[in-house]
């Protein structure tokens, strides 16, 4: 298999695999740096200490969110996931936990005692925790590249007011 760039190109050199790392490091650093240093981990223990159930964070004055939540505790017979408005103060310390920052309402997040997923993620695994079809349905969903998944979420997620609306508070 050949790759063909074109001549408006100029010339194309491959980065050594030292330039790779220095650049991936390198941003590594710059992101992973926090102006506190509080283990929000530990901080958020306690939500799991009497309650393994996974904590499903939405934007609580969004309608299509409220729908979602309303749409997931009418499909959700064992009562397996808890819920909880991201403007919350539970909420924006569950965000610090999973590595976003406390105001970022942009996406779902559902917070399990060792691990977060958010958008498309979120969505999916959120699907196996209901009953059935949507288990197996995230299962055939799951093959869809998640960038594809992600690009399809994140333009519902940025027109989500202007196509659902927006409530004065959160109605759950």
């Amino acid at each position: 298999m050949a790759i063909v760039f074109p001549a408006s190109l100029g010339r194309f050199t491959v980065p050594s695999r030292a330039q790779v790392r220095l650049r991936v490091s390198a941003s590594a650093n710059q992101s992973t740096f926090r102006r506190d240093s509080v283990d929000w981990v530990k901080e958020t223990s306690s939500f799991f200490e009497e309650d393994k159930r996974p904590i499903m964070l939405f934007d609580g004055v969004c309608n299509l969110c409220n729908g979602g939540v309303k749409f997931v505790k009418d499909h959700d017979r064992n009562r397996s996931i808890r819920f909880e408005a991201l403007q919350s103060e539970t909420g924006k310390k569950l965000l610090m936990r999973s590595g976003r920052a406390p105001d970022d309402i942009s996406s779902v997040v559902l917070v399990e005692k060792d691990r977060s997923y958010i958008k498309s993620e979120a969505v999916l695994k959120i699907m196996n925790y209901i009953d059935l079809p949507f288990p197996q349905l995230a299962f055939f969903i799951q093959f869809a590249p998640l960038f594809v998944r992600d690009f399809l979420y994140e333009n519902v997620a940025n027109n989500r007011y202007a196509m659902f609306g927006r409530s004065d508070s959160c109605e759950i």
